[in-house]
């Protein structure tokens, strides 16, 4: 499958991570805001969790609304056929390759930062979340070849 500047992506993709509530729904976002038109994107955790506020807001500053999403694990998963699931957390990795015993599918580890786990000033703790967003971004453009800036 193309993307609108001829690269190569593939049909549906997973993020992963532990609890579906700050990474993995980040990322989704991201990559469904870059080529949502061309590629099936879904995200899930090991557990289900709940939807993290500052997630919310640090892509709300974006222009990225991801404040209806739910949480979900990879058991709640309405179809497990994907070309690619990149998980963002060791949990999510070990759990996708579990998954690679019954379904033929690639898994790409991209260890991310938890920002839950950073103490510190509001200030402080935003800054963190903008950083794993904007990590995210830089991964997913540069693993799927965007070479527009500015789109986020």
């Amino acid at each position: 499958m193309r993307g609108p500047n001829g690269e190569e992506l593939p049909g549906a993709i997973l993020f992963a991570c532990t609890l579906n509530a700050v990474r993995s729904p980040m990322a989704a976002a991201l990559m469904r805001h870059l080529f949502g038109r061309v590629t099936y994107v879904e995200s899930a955790g090991v557990r289900a969790g709940s939807l993290d506020p500052l997630a919310v807001e640090v892509m709300d500053e974006i222009g990225i609304e991801i404040g209806a999403h739910k949480p979900r694990s990879f058991d709640e998963l309405e179809d497990a056929s994907f070309d690619l699931v990149v998980t963002l957390s060791p949990e999510a990795h070990h759990k996708a390759m579990e998954l690679t015993r019954t379904a033929a599918m690639e898994v790409e580890y991209w260890p991310t930062l938890d920002p839950t786990a950073y103490e510190g000033s509001r200030a402080q703790v935003l800054e963190v979340y903008r950083g794993v967003r904007d990590e995210l971004m830089h991964r997913i453009r540069a693993r799927f070849a965007v070479e527009r800036a500015g789109d986020a």
